[in-house]
């Protein structure tokens, strides 16, 4: 199996580092901008590496803003394409990536949390008791202050527990968003008015959700507060909480009260459990190269179906609705005498 990775910056080497993971073992190449210190083998353009090197996979890592560009140069490619997210920038004609992605044998957006046994466990329990959502509520953030990765901004961020509500809760339902309040600031190179933080409500299958999602959390911060109805009538909680202290330590628990107290349901801890260096971050990532290898080599569909383009685009239409009726003021100034250039070598807050 062969995996092009375009774009081999922080996230591209993840994903380098989470297929060589893989049963499957693939060769690899890459295309940048740049030759890297790496002895891959290099291609200038995509098109030169996909007639030469004639990828199975190809993973998409660029910066957000050239998301829609890079898989628009996919046109024709009957692999399988791997995407960070989001899927593009608002404004951008997402049926032309569509139209672009036509011939591709299949597709997966980095949604990694999706991964998560605490997401998994809860999400089949959802399932198997017929649980109705009442009411969620994320707060999802982390500090990327002078932070010299390009971005579009907390789209990158929010995306995530937007996924996880819908995936966990929704019954195959979508969003509908009725509020949002955000920030922007100089936080990032990508300009002096860059969306940092949005706080949203919608509504999903009859409940409601609201939530907080920031690049400028000083600690990562990464939870789901759930409530749900059974067919009874009676209540049922739930909290999920991502990588916390550090990346892959997962932690849910599902109860109910009683007039006895608390009654544990399910309970999913993965805090403690040793996870080898070379595997370090990339537990999740890991499995999500994983399935993705099978499904290339061997046509095993996953478990759990891979986060596809039709769930990009819904998902990347919210986005849009997003940045469109957001409410904010005047932009945040961080750096007002200039921005320093620091060595950033956190993997913790690098994530």
């Amino acid at each position: 199996m062969r995996v092009l990775i375009i774009g081999l910056g922080y996230a591209g080497t993840r994903f380098l580092n989470a297929f060589s993971r893989t049963s499957e073992r693939p060769e690899f190449a890459y295309v940048g901008r740049n030759r890297q210190d790496s002895p891959l083998p290099y291609y200038e353009s995509t098109a030169r590496a996909l007639t030469e090197f004639q990828p199975d996979v190809v993973v998409v890592t660029v910066p957000d803003m050239a998301h829609a560009e890079v898989l628009s140069q996919l046109d024709g490619f009957r692999g399988f394409v791997l995407a960070e997210k989001p899927l593009a920038l608002p404004g951008e004609d997402l049926s032309q990536i569509e139209f672009h992605l036509r011939d591709v044998s299949g597709f997966c957006m980095d949604l990694v949390e999706r991964y998560s046994e605490a997401t998994q466990v809860l999400r089949s329990h959802v399932l198997e008791n017929d649980l109705r959502l009442v009411r969620a509520h994320f707060t999802w953030g982390k500090d990327r202050i002078n932070d010299h990765r390009p971005t579009s901004g907390v789209q990158s961020e929010v995306i995530h527990p937007l996924d996880l509500v819908q995936w966990i809760a929704g019954r195959g339902g979508e969003l509908v968003l009725d509020s949002v309040l955000g920030t922007r600031s100089d936080f990032s190179v990508s300009g002096d008015d860059v969306l940092d933080s949005v706080a949203v409500s919608a509504r999903l299958d009859g409940g409601r959700v609201t939530g907080y999602s920031s690049f400028v959390n000083i600690t990562r911060s990464r939870g789901i507060d759930f409530v749900f109805r059974d067919p009874a009538g009676e209540l049922c909680y739930a909290a999920a909480v991502y990588d916390t202290p550090v990346w892959d330590a997962d932690w849910l628990r599902v109860w109910r009260r009683t007039s006895d107290g608390d009654e544990p349901i399910r309970e999913v801890d993965t805090r403690h459990r040793a996870v080898p260096d070379e595997a370090r971050t990339i537990v999740k990532l890991s499995r999500m190269a994983e399935d993705v290898s099978d499904f290339v080599r061997h046509g095993h569909r996953p478990a759990d179906p891979f986060p596809s383009l039709a769930d990009a685009v819904s998902l990347q239409r919210l986005l849009n609705a997003m940045d469109t009726r957001v409410n904010s003021a005047a932009p945040v100034a961080y750096f007002p005498a200039g921005r320093p250039v620091l060595q950033e070598a956190d993997l913790e807050r690098l994530g």
